[in-house]
């Protein structure tokens, strides 16, 4: 079990898809992504291991929910600076955490 203030210093925020590129040096498959988290917290940029259910193109514009107070990760020769959430079914097969009406970029999930 964890205290409320210990799930306070998580960070989960909205931001909104701006660009997605392969990624053919990770390990799993996955897309580097940079991500919109509003004027206040700028652009992030994340790798996320979504190939399976998503294509670049539908991903464009799409806001997620993404942890931003994690340490900076480094997967091979990238640099990932959040943690984009979803729910992980069988071999990676992620279903992304998203609003269901657009919202502006930053906002806190609680």
């Amino acid at each position: 079990m964890i205290t409320w203030h210990d799930f306070e210093k998580v960070e989960m925020r909205v931001g909104t898809i701006l660009e997605v590129q392969d990624f053919p040096k990770a390990n799993i498959p996955a897309y580097q992504i940079t991500i919109d988290f509003g004027s206040e917290l700028g652009i992030k940029k994340s790798s996320a291991q979504i190939t399976k259910r998503y294509t670049k193109e539908e991903l464009l514009g799409k806001q997620i929910i993404a942890v931003i107070n994690f340490p900076n990760k480094q997967i091979a020769d990238f640099m990932s600076e959040c943690l984009v959430l979803g729910s992980v079914g069988n071999d990676y097969d992620v279903v992304l955490l998203t609003s269901d009406f657009p919202v502006e970029n930053g906002l806190r999930v609680r």
